[in-house]
């Protein structure tokens, strides 16, 4: 894919150096635009592990989950970062084409209905007779039945206005709507650019209501899987390497992402990923397990759940997004 303008200043171009039989060239696709917790592959990028690894990377920014699944599962990339939840109802509609996640990066997804805590709104129960703002195939939108089931939220009693992606916050930042759903890490940090203080928020993440599904992950084809496995395996132990290394010093992958694209605010970054860091990254379960260790009776339940929100459940099963054959050791998965 050929970038210009600012979006050329946000591929990551990691160059190995001269040549060789054992260099592997990979197409990395993210999920949006730079932002925080990308620094994880510009740290596997400028402290080597990526070169250690024999991998000459190209990264693009991306457009969406959805769109980084199409473009993984066309062949056009190697490797997507992505919402696994995504997968769902890709795999069960594309059985020949199918994309499964080897590495879960977001143990936890960042789904969520936002609200004003003065809205009317002090528990999920209360969004009965609201009005919620959202694109009609926005993620969360999708999910939001299942949060509804797990809270005794009739749903047939919410009230939806289907808008852009850009004018989701606008709404709620105008108060036309009486909430939104969308990402954590993308809605309080719009609503904020839009001027609302933080603390005036209502933020109902799925997963702290009832919903245990998991987040983003590094996503490949069957056909990558059959045809380069070790490239697989280098990329997730790289991935780690840069987590950890992002995890120690954030402030150096903040700075990394701006040799990359100079309009990029470091301050605000280093907030956005140290919320997703402390949400979806570092939980209670990685820190005793380490990462994308995902026990298969939560990985049935999650895919399971998601399944339900899509009208596929019968059509998918864990197997069928994720498998843990790439994954190295659980002692160096520990954060």
């Amino acid at each position: 894919m050929k970038l210009n303008g600012i979006a050329a200043a946000a591929a990551l171009l990691v160059a190995t150096g001269a040549a060789n039989a054992q260099t592997a060239d990979v197409k990395f696709a993210l999920d949006w635009a730079l932002q925080g917790n990308h620094a994880m592959w510009t740290m596997a990028a400028d402290k080597g592990h990526f070169q250690k690894e024999g991998l000459n990377v190209a990264t693009d920014r991306g457009f969406g989950s959805g769109d980084t699944v199409v473009k993984v599962a066309s062949g056009a990339y190697d490797i997507g970062f992505g919402d696994i939840n995504a997968l769902v109802p890709f795999n069960a509609q594309n059985p020949d084409r199918r994309v499964k996640a080897v590495f879960v990066v977001f143990d936890q997804s960042l789904s969520a209905v936002i609200t004003y805590k003065n809205a009317g709104v002090t528990a999920p129960r209360d969004l009965a007779g609201k009005t919620l703002a959202a694109p009609e195939a926005e993620a969360s939108r999708l999910m939001f039945p299942a949060f509804a089931r797990a809270n005794g939220v009739d749903a047939s009693k919410v009230s939806w206005q289907a808008v852009t992606p850009q004018l989701r916050e606008t709404m709620l930042a105008q108060k036309r709507v009486d909430g939104i759903t969308g990402f954590v890490s993308t809605s309080v940090f719009n609503l904020r650019a839009a001027g609302i203080d933080p603390s005036t928020l209502l933020v109902m993440r799925y997963n702290d209501f009832g919903v245990d599904i998991l987040g983003n992950a590094l996503l490949v084809t069957e056909a990558t899987i059959q045809k380069n496995p070790k490239m697989i395996e280098a990329f997730v132990r790289a991935t780690v390497a840069g987590m950890k290394d992002l995890i120690a010093d954030p402030a150096a992958g903040m700075a990394q992402l701006k040799k990359r694209d100079p309009l990029l605010n470091e301050g605000l970054e280093a907030e956005r990923w140290a919320m997703v860091r402390d949400l979806v990254v570092l939980t209670p379960h990685v820190k005793a397990n380490g990462f994308s260790q995902i026990e298969p009776a939560r990985l049935e339940a999650a895919v399971r759940t998601v399944g339900e929100a899509y009208n596929v459940a019968d059509k998918i099963k864990g197997a069928d997004v994720y498998t843990d054959r790439f994954l190295p050791p659980q002692a160096q998965r520990r954060p």
